[in-house]
């Protein structure tokens, strides 16, 4: 999440008063800022990671276990004993969404040497040991995408009711305020998408159909006009952002050498996203259920959906002054490179003046549309002492719209006056349960970038496609049962460095030669005749490059993580825990998950993250044992 701005929220109405000051100011500020720095190049290729973790509290007496609401007061320790004692310290911690959740980075970026790809892991593991040294007995840090009955009666420690009468932040039936982090963006963010949307936020997951579930599945909420209309048959029904932005990630950014290479990176990797989110699927459990997804993408997009009737189609246009297609929370909708440009097969919507001002201050069109896109949208959160900035010297409105758009990438110009180039930031990875995982999964994502810009790959497809693989992502195992549009040629201009590249596609045909539908196992892994494959690939880039023995031997471990997950030789982790919950002794097979349940399932995660125990049919034998901690949860001890 960032560092945060300190002062006094508005409400919505007020916010919505300066709504075009911010917007009209953020323009400014992004001119001042592409102005200063377009051209500069030469930058060094830096990257880090960012992981989301979940703090608990288990009960083995009760076998119960619950999420622990003291994010703060850990993340106030972290940050006195690390980086405010020692500026160098080598790991960062940040505030998250929810009150029981904490983000850690790595102190310092990693650079552009090859041996940085071994520092990765033990980077992760301090991460984890430093937050776990603080904890009490029984307490535990988890790296798990969404906790299986977050919204349940008593999920939380201390235990809380939620607040669905006025005055409350989300107005939740489910999900408590006091699980929302203390700092007033937060609740002020919650309460300001409820207010602008007119309505609750509505997430409807379809349920997994077992022998003994419902059918029709139907929950009632006789006590809850909105939610008796909201909730759809065979569905699990969630209303609050806590259900979205309560979850866990895995996140990279890179910083690029120029804004030339961070736009042809950006455009790459977008298509690129629906393929590892299916890769790392890791949440197949909502509000005390068995999902039939395995990703919480649609979930946490639904969860901070402001449009309101209007701009989502419903109503005539009269106080609104677009239809918008998405969620602020979404896949991207336009590619920012030249080779992009005629993949652009979405409409676009934006505003027009905005457009305009920037193609009269010499942007390009087609970043001028990709800002004017993001500008339909009003600002969520403002603080009362951030009104009136210094154009030239401060990006906070300029941010204050780009960052509440959380699209599948980011592109980050660089902040004011700093030492900091053109990123991209990586969005769809769920995070994994053990460092190793998460490690192999970040190592594939930035060697797959060395790749494309040394190789200058082309994964260009039209983008209404990249959409369609999105949808298809989120569904349950699609890993193995999904088929994703993937274009064919990746070798532009007719660069064949790796064997079963030929020579591009001659710009004639039509687009549809240049793409076809495989399996996640083609694309990772290659199949002859038809794709190289991306693995394939990676190790023919690792056969020319000086790799020291121990980084190459690390690579390889975690590349052969990826190749057996998408060759369905290792499972993902929602498959994994959708088999742990189906051969629980106490699973009715009625798609309910109960305290029992989610206490074995957890106490296990907790046990594989700490290497107290091994998972074989998860990590198989590339998973290396390193003991590092000595878990203070192990009902054993």
């Amino acid at each position: 999440m960032g560092l945060l701005s300190q002062g006094s929220p508005l409400s919505w109405e007020d916010t919505k008063r300066h709504a075009d000051h911010v917007r009209r100011h953020g323009i400014l500020q992004f001119l001042h800022i592409y102005h200063a720095v377009k051209d500069r190049h030469k930058d060094v290729l830096k990257w880090g990671d960012e992981v989301e973790y979940m703090l608990v509290s288990f009960d083995h007496e009760n076998k119960k276990v619950q999420l622990l609401l003291s994010g703060g007061e850990v993340l106030e320790t972290l940050q006195e004993k690390g980086e405010r004692t020692n500026p160098n310290h080598p790991t960062l911690w940040r505030p998250e969404y929810g009150s029981y959740m904490i983000e850690g980075t790595p102190g310092q970026p990693y650079g552009g040497t090859m041996s940085e790809f071994n520092t990765v892991e033990a980077n992760m593991r301090k991460r984890r040991k430093e937050a776990t040294s603080i904890l009490e007995e029984n307490q535990a840090l988890c790296t798990i995408t969404s906790f299986p009955r977050l919204g349940c009666p008593g999920f939380t420690t201390p235990e809380y009711k939620p607040n669905p009468v006025e005055g409350g932040a989300s107005k939740s039936l489910f999900f408590p305020d006091e699980a929302i982090n203390k700092h007033p963006r937060f609740s002020t963010l919650t309460r300001n998408i409820r207010h602008r949307r007119g309505e609750k936020v509505v997430i409807n997951v379809p349920i997994f159909k077992d022998k003994n579930t419902p059918s029709p599945f139907i929950e009632t909420f006789p006590e809850d006009d909105e939610a008796a209309k909201a909730s759809k048959p065979d569905h699990i029904y969630m209303d609050a952002m806590g259900f979205g932005m309560g979850n866990c990630c895995l996140q990279v950014t890179f910083q690029a050498c120029s804004i030339s290479e961070a736009r042809y990176l950006y455009d790459q990797l977008a298509t690129i996203c629906p393929i590892v989110m299916a890769l790392s699927a890791a949440s197949p459990f909502y509000r005390g259920y068995v999902s039939d997804i395995d990703c919480r993408w649609g979930v946490i997009s639904a969860s901070v959906d402001d449009r309101t009737r209007e701009e989502r189609g419903l109503e005539p246009l009269k106080n609104n002054n677009y239809r918008i297609s998405k969620s602020r929370y979404d896949s991207i909708d336009s590619y920012l490179s030249k080779c992009g440009e005629k993949y652009n097969d979405i409409d676009l919507t934006i505003d027009k003046e905005i457009y305009e001002q920037l193609l009269q201050e010499g942007i390009d069109h087609l970043l001028a549309q990709h800002v004017a896109h993001l500008f339909i949208r009003d600002p969520l959160t403002l603080f009362e002492e951030k009104i009136n900035l210094d154009d030239a010297n401060e990006s906070d409105h300029f941010e204050n719209i780009q960052s509440t758009n959380w699209q599948t990438m980011r592109f980050k110009p660089p902040p004011p006056n700093s030492d900091i180039g053109w990123r991209v930031e990586f969005r769809p990875m769920e995070v994994q349960l053990t460092d190793f995982e998460n490690s192999a999964y970040v190592v594939f994502v930035v060697l797959l970038t060395r790749v494309i810009l040394s190789y200058k790959l082309d994964f260009l497809i039209p983008l209404s496609k990249v959409d369609e693989n999105m949808k298809v992502a989120q569904k349950r195992d699609a890993v193995l049962r999904g088929m994703f549009y993937f274009r064919k040629d990746i070798c532009k201009g007719g660069n064949a460095v790796v064997e079963g590249c030929g020579k591009a596609q001659n710009s004639t045909e039509p687009p549809v030669e240049e793409y076809a539908l495989m399996s996640i196992d083609t694309i990772i892994n290659g199949k002859e005749g038809v794709f190289p494959g991306l693995i394939p690939i990676l190790n023919s880039y690792l056969e020319n490059m000086e790799v020291d023995v121990d980084t190459r031997c690390s690579i390889l471990n975690y590349l052969k993580l990826i190749k057996k997950r998408a060759s369905g030789e290792l499972m993902t982790v929602a498959r994994w825990m959708r088999e742990f919950i189906a051969n629980h002794p106490d699973y009715k097979q009625d798609s309910v998950i109960t305290d029992e349940m989610n206490y074995s399932l957890i106490s296990k995660c907790n046990q594989i993250a700490n290497e107290l125990c091994e998972c074989p049919e998860l990590l198989g034998s590339a998973f290396r044992k390193v003991k590092y901690s000595g878990s203070k949860t192990d009902s054993s001890n």
